[in-house]
């Protein structure tokens, strides 16, 4: 029996061999075994990447600049109208009763105020219905509403000046999910989630409902992206279209959901959320949002404005409402009618509410760059406070000394007035500075750095080296009369021609300003009258280290000349650094550094810095007295004599300046609570052809025309009284005779009085030895 051949097997086809599909179906446990494994890798990667985002520093939140809180007490000097402006600029509106939290009501002298909840470095103060009751230009009472109890004092929340933004450019205001007025949450669910609490960070039926929609509109009005699928697309991916970006942010959104609260992502949304552009500044989130638009917190909005900014989110430069109120009104309908449709909202309410005006704020609060003068001297400032750089950002709030009225105003003056004297005279580029600070504190409430109160460039407040001419010459006059046995206000000066000659023989002969001599004056009468050549004589018989001495302990910090042109205002100084010096004078002698930052909150509440007040008195208050009584001759009845014409019974103080060529304007003058200084001149030096009366008085008249100046009376400090004086002599003599003066002086340091009708000659002054040269007094040898 023969045996058969086996068969040789069969090659599979060249189909079989290369079929994919056969080779998936062959593999398809490996395969899916291993792409599970990759899906949980990659979503354990997407995990550790949203937590470390997501459950740490979500936001790296700018520092907040708020400016001074405005403090109220019974018995101060305020007008309501002030107090008005104030709540005005805060935002609060007014009605015809106040019963909400951010509202006002005026009733005659009366004012009703229910204040707002704020947290200040030294403590929450919380919400507060209270009535103000003025009379005669004073606030008379403060009474808590609700219980009646009247309040020694009473603390307005400041008013936020800017927000310092990170280099991300991103600015945000944070809010909690309880403090979000729940229609914003049921009309933005609306428009753009309606099942969000249903769904797992993705929804089928979602996006089904919003095509149908937009299918009956004609147009879209509901997106189909959950609002979990929208923090994903802002808070991790870019912009990019496609259809792998897209999966990833489903995927990313699935994790969100299965690590955190529903609660914890729409509180996210709602602080992430981009809303509209501030300048360079993108605004993120409702609660920015809502003062940026409407200069209010989120929890005092409208149901009309909470719809404008939910219709905001579909397009933030389609809509904004100030470049395009009628597309802002618009989707804001288009809002509210959904609410209509879905939530328990009578018809004559909705009918209200689509008739309403956008009700913006007037300007664009926080605007970027706002104030960048007065910012400038707080970053300058806050690098000396808190040197490091991390802790000047995190989310730090930053109580500044500014006063943001007083601000306004004085930039408003500083462009104005030049702009119309470039106008009038033909001056050229003109230039100017003001600083503003108060008296008692030391703190600085305005500062304009320039014509352009925008440019953020070049601060002439704070960098501006000018020759301060005549503004110096208070200091001349404290150093006499703190010798209070040689100088007093009758003392005569001799106004007579004198020569200085230098040891490489050049010789100075100061003039007056109108070149003519006057022979024997007072001392009162030389510094009202800002005579040169009697200060020059006095300076030099005081002795020009003395001057110099002077100077500094007023507060001019930097290395003073000592030659004798100083008399006169041969010295380099800021105009901050001459309202330094103001500041002491107008303090009765008593040195407040200036400063332009209170305190600086962590983001957290902690105080990470505190001004403490370091006031030292630097120069006799007996002697700051008598000049300030001169000075105030000198706005009464000397060069800035406008003044009393202008503000008759005010007994404002102050002093003019003008340098060498009329290169420089310069007038430093005060009321009862602040100080101003200000300067005019050129960039390139050249000569403006204005005294201080004709150029920088001129401001500081229109400055306190937009004000609420304060009258200046002061006690007479301890030792001080009025006494008579013969006016050719300066002896002093009885009360009663004809044609005496009548001045304040140290009673105890006085010669004894003389007759009527004795004349006498005054006592020999020490002067300058002539034979000196310039370089002999300049080293005292």
């Amino acid at each position: 029996m023969s045996r058969r051949k086996p068969a040789k097997p069969q090659k599979p086809s060249l189909w079989r061999r290369i079929n994919p599909f056969a080779w998936i179906w062959r593999n398809k446990w490996k395969l899916g075994f291993t792409g599970l494994a990759v899906l949980v890798v990659y979503g354990l990667y997407l995990d550790a990447l949203i937590q470390d985002k997501f459950s740490g520093k979500k936001w790296e939140v700018p520092a907040q600049v708020y400016a001074r809180a405005m403090t109220l007490f019974e018995g101060q000097r305020l007008k309501a109208q002030e107090v008005v402006e104030e709540l005005q600029l805060l935002g609060y509106r007014e009605v015809k009763q106040a019963d909400r939290s951010g509202e006002f009501s005026r009733h005659g002298q009366r004012l009703r105020i229910y204040r707002r909840a704020f947290d200040f470095a030294d403590g929450a103060q919380p919400v507060m219905p209270v009535e103000l009751e003025f009379g005669n230009d004073r606030l008379r009472r403060i009474r808590v509403i609700h219980n009646q109890a009247r309040q020694d004092s009473l603390r307005l929340e400041p008013w936020l000046v800017t927000r310092l933004t990170p280099q991300t450019k991103e600015d945000r205001m944070l809010v909690s999910l309880e403090d979000v007025p729940e229609p914003l949450i049921d009309m933005l669910l609306l428009v753009e989630d309606q099942g969000f609490y249903e769904h797992f960070g993705i929804s089928p039926v979602g996006i089904a409902r919003a095509l149908m929609a937009n299918i009956a509109a004609g147009r879209t009005v509901q997106g189909g992206s959950t609002l979990t699928q929208q923090l994903v697309k802002n808070f991790f991916l870019t912009r990019e279209r496609s259809l792998t970006r897209k999966a990833r942010e489903a995927m990313m959104a699935l994790v969100i959901e299965l690590r955190y609260s529903k609660d914890e992502i729409l509180q996210a949304y709602l602080n992430e959320v981009y809303l509209g552009q501030n300048g360079a500044n993108a605004v993120h989130g409702f609660g920015l949002a809502s003062y940026f638009y409407f200069n209010r917190p989120l929890q005092e909005l409208t149901i009309p404005q909470l719809a404008t900014l939910v219709g905001m989110v579909k397009g933030p430069s389609y809509y904004h409402p100030q470049r395009h109120p009628e597309r802002a009104i618009e989707r804001r309908n288009l809002v509210l009618k959904i609410a209509f449709d879905n939530l328990n909202i009578r018809a004559e309410r909705y009918q209200d509410w689509v008739n309403r005006p956008l009700m913006l704020s007037r300007g664009s609060v926080h605007a970027d760059k706002q104030h960048p003068a007065f910012i400038d001297r707080v970053r300058r400032e806050l690098n000396q406070v808190l040197p490091n750089p991390e802790s000047q950002t995190a989310g730090v709030r930053i109580f500044t000394t500014l006063d943001p009225l007083a601000q306004r105003r004085a930039e408003q003056v500083m462009s104005r007035g030049l702009n119309q004297v470039e106008r009038q005279r033909g001056n050229g580029p003109l230039q100017g500075a003001m600083v503003v600070s108060d008296i008692r504190s030391g703190e600085i409430r305005a500062l304009v750095g320039g014509k352009d109160a925008d440019f953020n460039g070049f601060n002439r407040a704070l960098d501006a080296q000018r020759s301060i001419g005549s503004v110096v010459k208070p200091a001349v006059y404290l150093t006499a009369l703190e010798q209070d046995q040689h100088y007093h206000l009758a003392s005569i000066l001799e106004d007579e021609p004198v020569k200085l000659r230098s040891s490489q023989g050049k010789v100075w002969q100061p003039q007056n300003y109108d070149k003519t001599f006057r022979g024997p004056v007072t001392l009162l009468e030389a510094l009202v009258n800002s005579l040169n050549v009697p200060t020059v004589k006095l300076g030099m018989a005081l002795g020009i280290d003395r001057v110099a001495d002077t100077l500094q302990r007023l507060g001019v910090e930097r290395k003073i000349p000592h030659y004798p042109a100083i008399t006169l205002g041969a010295i380099e100084l800021s105009p901050i650094e001459v309202n330094q010096f103001y500041q002491t004078i107008a303090n009765e002698g008593r040195k407040e550094p200036l400063h332009s930052i209170n305190a600086v909150v962590g983001a957290h509440n902690q105080v990470l810095y505190r001004h403490q007040q370091m006031g030292r008195q630097q120069a006799s208050p007996q002697a700051t007295y008598l000049l300030n009584y001169a000075m105030h001759k000198v706005a009464e009845e000397g060069t800035a004599s406008s003044l009393a014409s202008q503000f008759p019974g005010l007994n404002l103080a102050g002093k003019t300046g003008t340098t060498d060529d009329y290169r420089d304007s310069w007038y430093s003058g005060f009321d009862l609570n602040n100080l101003v200084t200000v300067w005019m001149g050129r960039d390139d030096n050249q000569p403006i052809n204005m005294t201080g009366s004709s150029g920088a008085l001129k401001l500081y008249t229109n400055y306190l025309k937009a004000t609420h100046p304060k009258p200046l009376s002061r006690r007479f400090p301890d030792g001080l009284g009025i006494a008579q004086f013969n006016p050719d002599t300066g002896l002093p003599v009885m009360q009663g005779c004809p044609d005496s003066l009548s001045l304040p002086a140290v009673l105890d340091s006085l010669p004894p009085r003389q007759a009527c009708h004795t004349v006498h000659k005054a006592p020999p002054k020490d002067e300058p030895p002539e034979e000196k040269s310039f370089w002999e007094q300049l080293f005292g040898s």
